[in-house]
């Protein structure tokens, strides 16, 4: 299916496993830059290169805690500089 994303940038958190991961592949499958954010640095870029392996797309892995406000604007920050722009945030941490 084509939701028209392609281009697009989008955060996720919770983003190495689960539900996020599942949402992460599914937005990179629709051609969706991401930031895939998790506290679990060793997972996350470990995902971060599967879904950029299978779909083509640029993924980032960011370590943060989303429960810590330095961290969450950091995190933006990262995302923002990387690709000038930020579409779509998906929330899918939790503590």
């Amino acid at each position: 299916m084509d939701l028209e994303l392609s281009s697009k940038v989008a955060v996720v958190t919770g983003g190495s496993r689960g539900i996020g991961k599942s949402i992460a592949l599914e937005l990179a499958k629709e051609g969706v830059n991401l930031v895939i954010v998790a506290r679990d640095e060793k997972r996350l870029k470990a995902t971060a290169a599967e879904i950029s392996e299978e779909t083509g797309v640029r993924v980032i892995p960011v370590s943060a805690d989303t429960g810590i406000d330095s961290e969450v604007r950091e995190m933006i920050q990262i995302a923002a500089a990387t690709f000038g722009q930020l579409d779509i945030l998906v929330n899918c941490a939790a503590q």
